[in-house]
């Protein structure tokens, strides 16, 4: 999502099912769309019993298609909202976590609701969810329902961009991303690095009784202060040659002690985007979102990105 790569025809693809979910993040999809100059395709993954009553008629030959009454209603309300850039509309066959990848391979992005009908109903809370983020092939941006109004318009106004940052481990895909969006929306980005800190000796005491051995919370080490500036020099390293080439988005760079996936999501309720990554490559798709991914996909409260590293040669 640079400024060097809009208009490159690549499509914003918005899944569908009909929801009030599904609506929310085509507008999202609309306004992100509008502001890249890239067309969209609306996609609908159609029901298994339309799909076998369609291959049914088909087979006997007895006449069309039935009709996508799903998209005919979606293209109502895309008409009544209005566009600036061109908008065509994809009815899919297949499961949902095939079909859908399928159809963003060449996408700039793939947008989904958090909840709907069908197979999108547990789309954050399960295998589905998991699975979608798992496979895109481009980034995958997920609209909550609970999403603010200024997150869903797409424009310079939708709130500061947050970017979940391991200095080792996150793909420079990953960090090229939210930068761009930054860039995209007039709005700062706030990187935000989290450190995990060893125990202090007095917690690996332990307990009188087994049934008193629960892991007690990680109170702060002896040596906290040295450890937070290690993390400020490695994020510092990370992020200034991506911060020279874009040097018009404030930066805010963050690094605190805690629990990652809790401080994205306390973040998120005053953002308008929160980029993650995939992080580890692995010949096992479901394996490929990691925890603090898939924990904000399930709590955030702004719209998630999750962005894919580079294909491996």
């Amino acid at each position: 999502m640079n400024e060097e790569s809009a208009g490159d025809g690549r499509p914003v693809v918005a899944a569908v099912d009909g929801s009030e979910h599904s609506l929310r993040a085509l507008s999202w999809a609309l306004g992100t769309a509008e502001a890249l100059g890239a067309p969209v395709v609306v996609a609908h993954v159609r029901s298994e019993a339309l799909q076998l009553g369609a291959a049914r008629i088909a087979s006997l030959g007895t006449g069309p298609e039935p009709p996508d009454t799903v998209l005919d209603a979606v293209r109502t309300v895309v008409e009544e909202r209005g566009h600036t850039v061109p908008v065509r509309y994809a009815s899919l066959d297949g499961a949902v976590t095939e079909a859908l990848p399928e159809a963003a391979r060449e996408a700039r992005l793939l947008v989904t609701g958090s909840r709907g009908h069908g197979g999108f109903a547990t789309l954050l809370l399960g295998s589905t969810g998991r699975s979608l983020a798992a496979r895109s092939p481009c980034p995958l941006v997920v609209v909550p329902h609970a999403a603010r109004s200024t997150a869903l318009d797409g424009g310079p106004r939708g709130g500061r961009v947050l970017l979940g940052l391991h200095p080792e481990e996150t793909p420079d895909e990953v960090v090229e991303f939210a930068f761009g969006a930054a860039e995209l929306r007039g709005a700062p980005l706030e990187a935000v690095t989290v450190l995990r800190l060893p125990p202090s000796p007095a917690a690996l005491v332990a307990a009188p009784s087994p049934a008193l051995q629960v892991p007690p919370p990680l109170p702060l080490a002896d040596d906290t202060e040295e450890l937070l500036a290690e993390a400020r020099r490695e994020q510092a390293a990370r992020l200034d040659p991506f911060a020279a080439r874009w040097p018009g988005v404030e930066l805010v760079r963050t690094v605190s002690p805690g629990d990652a996936a809790g401080l994205l999501v306390d973040a998120s309720e005053k953002a308008a985007l929160l980029v993650v990554g995939r992080h580890h490559r692995h010949r096992i798709a479901e394996l490929l979102v990691g925890s603090v991914a898939h924990a904000v996909l399930q709590h955030a409260a702004c719209p998630v990105a999750v962005v894919p590293p580079a294909p491996t040669p």
